[in-house]
């Protein structure tokens, strides 16, 4: 009975011990074969570091693939501190190389943590610094990949670019709006140690970055090259105390171009002021439009039918008295009798009066309201301003006269360019906008393409085409001559706006304006330029904006390869003009008769016989007076 019982307590053990066994087989069978990845992971999160390799930000590039914004490829300095083998050593050799302290290199050297990117002086390093500290060989010590933001063009378009920070993030301008796309994702070198820092003996694993997208832009490098050289040449000649540029597709809302001075190089930013830096002028600065704002007054009333500009008539005394403040014209002893088309091309503050009044405060600024003024365009920039408009139940008899030629009001130059936009489009106000489309960096293809945003009709077509027709007028007859380009239908409307300061009116400083459109007949730019507080110079915009807004309109011109146009307005000639002549076809005639019909230009000929057997110009041509005439003569 005892040796029964003694066998029954081995069987039990023995089981029970079977059990067990078979219990730790399932456990290891479970940890090798089911949770050996989770395992194996949780063990290599342990053991693995990671040295990180910088992505390349997303290029940003102009409507035709021209690169704005790059990046280069430069190293920066990575510190394992347990694999420091002489601490001391190590931190006086940086120091010595990077130029700083060893008692500041002891910070980064000496630190207790796995990894330690030395910042600032060891970020960014140039090509022979980092071939010094590799040249050391100095164990821990690790150079890593680091991509920086280079801009090729240096402060082209810089306030609608922006610039990125020392990790190259997104700071300002497309570069903060667009960031997420831009970004990449970051990669690494994973290497393997224990607990002290000991580097294991397993291979290293090579993490590949991902670059960001790439933006293209709806930017014309060229036309934007003209703009900057132009501001530029302003400063030079005005000292003013800002100049604007801004170019956009009528027919859609693209931005051709865009800067405004001051500027700044988006490489070196940190040597600027945060007040340069942050105000991207053509969307941001409000202020008094002056006479550009009278395209818009004067589209109302034409829509409204309340004038026929080149049969209805306006007297011009020289002034008008409303609300008991005196209205002057700019011409002492005003214009005399005078059709409203003229009104329009002489810039006559009195007639501008007339229709105010005619279309009234309702009206005037129902129109305001749908041309887009008093609120955001829209445009796909941070810092837009909005501008003001007065409430209409503050709108006072002045009020509504000052605002149909375009004081007291304050507008900034995206809303007045969307607005003039829309006048010479058929009537249609879109949305500006500077990013096409977003594309996937390695093959391009197109991940998100922004659309032509509408948002709503403004007049008729048909008073968008007579728009077209004045606008032409202002430029060939009235205050825009100066705009005038022989062949090619110009539209466009001076502006001088008195500033401004604390309630008051500053004297002798204006903001100094021209809107132009290129071709008149068939809109493909609309141009704003503008020169506050010019200096040095006679206060009228044909002076000032119009001769320089002709050269950046002659490079939109090329830029876009607009033809000649036929049946342009004749420019009516001033004393200091040069007039424009056909020249004619003397191919095949004598020197003597070709030198009668060429009178009017400067022959330059070249050959050994008596005949001419090539020009240039060719026959047909306009040129102006004096221009050369080259000859070659033969048999």
């Amino acid at each position: 009975m005892f040796s029964k019982k003694i066998d029954e307590k081995i069987k039990l053990v023995f089981l029970l011990i079977v059990c067990c066994f078979i219990l730790i087989v399932l456990k290891v069978f479970y940890i090798q074969i089911i949770d050996y990845r989770k395992l194996a992971s949780l063990a290599s999160d342990l053991w693995s570091r990671d040295l990180p390799i910088e992505a390349n930000r997303g290029l940003i590039l102009d409507r035709n693939g021209v690169v704005l914004a790059d990046n280069l490829t430069t190293t920066s300095l990575v510190i394992i501190p347990n694999q420091v083998k002489d601490a001391d050593a190590t931190s006086a050799a940086l120091a010595e190389i990077l130029g700083v302290s060893k008692e500041e290199m002891d910070k980064h050297v000496k630190k207790e943590t796995s990894i330690e990117r030395v910042h600032p002086e060891g970020r960014r390093l140039s090509y022979e610094i980092a071939d010094q500290i590799s040249a050391l060989e100095l164990p821990g010590v690790y150079l890593v990949k680091e991509a920086k933001r280079y801009y090729p063009y240096g402060s082209m378009l810089s306030h609608v670019l922006g610039y990125v920070g020392i990790d190259n993030q997104g700071l300002s301008g497309l570069e903060l709006e667009y960031d997420e796309y831009l970004s990449g994702k970051a990669g690494a070198i994973k290497y393997f140690s224990d607990a002290k820092g000991n580097q294991l003996n397993l291979s290293d694993i090579y993490i590949e970055p991902q670059s960001g997208m790439n933006l293209q832009l709806t930017i014309d490098y060229k036309i934007q090259l003209s703009v900057e050289r132009e501001l530029d040449n302003a400063v030079k000649m005005f000292n003013p105390d800002m100049a604007l540029a801004v170019v956009i597709d009528p027919n859609n809302g693209e931005v051709l171009a865009m800067s405004s001075r001051p500027t700044y190089d988006s490489n070196s930013y940190q040597d600027y002021s945060m007040e340069t830096l942050s105000r991207n002028l053509p969307i941001w600065a409000s202020y008094e439009p002056g006479s550009t704002f009278k395209i818009i007054t004067f589209a109302s009333s034409v829509e409204e039918g309340l004038i026929e500009p080149e049969t209805d008539h306006f007297y011009d005394s020289g002034s008008v008295h409303i609300g008991g403040a005196r209205i002057g014209c700019w011409k002492a002893g005003g214009h005399g009798d005078q059709t409203f088309l003229q009104v329009l091309e002489n810039s006559c503050n009195p007639g501008f009066v007339k229709l105010g009044q005619m279309l009234g405060k309702e009206k005037l600024f129902s129109y305001l309201d749908l041309f887009g003024f008093g609120s955001k365009t829209g445009i796909d920039l941070n810092g837009e301003g909005e501008g003001i408009i007065f409430p209409l139940d503050k709108v006072g008899e002045l009020e509504l006269v000052t605002t149909a030629f375009g004081q007291g009001v304050s507008v900034t130059p995206i809303q007045q360019v969307a607005a003039v936009s829309a006048v010479v489009n058929g009537g249609k106000l879109y949305s500006p906008y500077v990013v096409k489309r977003i594309l996937e960096p390695e093959t391009n293809s197109i991940i998100q393409e922004n659309d032509v945003k509408f948002v709503r009709n403004t007049i008729s077509e048909a008073t968008s085409l007579k728009m077209r027709g004045y606008l032409e007028s202002v430029v060939a007859r009235g205050g825009g001559r100066s705009a005038y380009i022989d062949g090619y239908r110009i539209g466009g409307k001076t502006g001088t706006a008195q500033k401004v300061e604390n309630g008051r009116y500053l004297v002798n400083n204006y903001i100094m304006s021209f809107m132009a459109v290129v071709p008149s007949n068939d809109p493909q730019a609309i141009l704003y330029l503008a020169i506050d507080n010019p200096k040095n110079t006679a206060l009228l915009s044909s002076y000032t904006t119009t001769p320089i807004a002709r050269r950046i309109l002659l490079d939109i011109i090329d830029a876009l390869e607009i033809p000649k146009q036929e049946g342009q307005i004749e420019k009516q000639w001033e004393w200091s003009d040069s007039p424009y002549y056909e020249v004619p076809n003397v191919i095949g005639l004598e020197l003597k008769e070709a030198k009668k019909l060429l009178t009017n230009f400067t022959i330059e000929y070249t050959g050994d016989g008596s005949k001419v057997i090539s020009q240039t110009p060719e026959g047909g041509e306009r040129v102006a007076q004096n221009s050369v005439v080259r000859l070659l003569l033969g048999e």
